[in-house]
């Protein structure tokens, strides 16, 4: 009696431990759960719409994805960046969407496809009486700027450092910096501390243009030029490798028939694709 009472509790013990285990679960129609986690603030890229709803780009990419993969069953989970990623690596989700850039440090822990979803614009933010001699990174790499100090472990550090290394004659002077965002960095640059900081156009716009911003007095006083397009991705659980194959299969036919263009032009209004290198 008392054996199949120890019995029991390890096969209950068992089964729960495979149902947290397990991220996917098939379905009885021969198809599988797939749960995206995505943000829901970072417009146009991943966000939720006045309906609540998941939307942005990279949301629609992966939708479309799924439409392509009768086999999906996705679930799109609301979610906070910290969660997103530690809940990624654990298993809990299979693909996490939040404009992911691709680094060492995160190809170590999760799968990346082949193809990317969509793609944050980069350039330099510099004062606006400048606007005359700077109309390039590599302008500003001509006049000698100093340029606002980057974290080594951003995306934007690596950019600058890349930068440099095929431009001898522009030589940006590159410092590292403490944290990823700087607050102070408008400041400095109106202050004439820096001449330039590379900056996502994403946030230019949000800080500076919109009239909502809180730099938004002096948007005639800060001018942004544009330089590339970083492109970002999906992250897949690590052992999920099957849904990296049917993601790639499907962005590159959405590639080939426009699909993916459309997408573009519905939530950047351009071709952002161009400015990838």
């Amino acid at each position: 009696m008392l054996l199949a009472l120890v019995g029991a509790l390890l096969a209950v013990t068992a089964g729960c431990g495979k149902t947290q285990q397990a991220a996917s679960e098939p379905a009885g129609d021969g198809s599988q759960k797939v749960k995206v986690a995505y943000v829901t603030y970072y417009v146009p890229y991943d966000y939720q719409n006045s309906q609540g709803k998941a939307d942005g780009m990279e949301v629609a990419v992966i939708k479309e994805v799924a439409k392509r993969n009768p086999s999906w069953d996705i679930q799109m989970i609301p979610t906070s960046d910290e969660d997103l990623l530690v809940g990624l690596e654990a298993g809990k989700y299979d693909i996490g969407i939040k404009g992911i850039w691709k680094t060492p440090e995160r190809e170590k822990k999760f799968l990346f496809p082949e193809h990317y979803s969509a793609a944050s614009v980069v350039g330099l933010v510099f004062r606006t009486e400048d606007s005359g001699k700077i109309h390039s990174l590599e302008d500003f790499g001509k006049t000698g700027g100093r340029l606002v100090p980057i974290s080594p472990q951003s995306a934007q550090y690596t950019v600058i450092s890349d930068f440099n290394k095929n431009h001898p004659e522009e030589q940006i002077q590159l410092n590292a910096a403490d944290t990823f965002q700087s607050n102070d960095a408008y400041t400095w640059i109106l202050e004439g501390r820096y001449d330039g900081y590379f900056d996502l156009e994403k946030l230019f716009q949000e800080n500076v243009t919109s009239e909502k911003g809180p730099y938004h007095p002096f948007a005639d006083r800060l001018s942004f030029v544009r330089y590339r397009a970083i492109p970002t991705y999906p992250m897949f659980y690590k052992k999920r490798q099957d849904l990296v194959r049917d993601y790639d299969r499907a962005l590159s036919q959405m590639m080939s028939d426009g699909t993916y263009r459309k997408l573009e032009q519905t939530y950047f209004g351009e071709d952002i694709t161009r400015l990838v290198q």
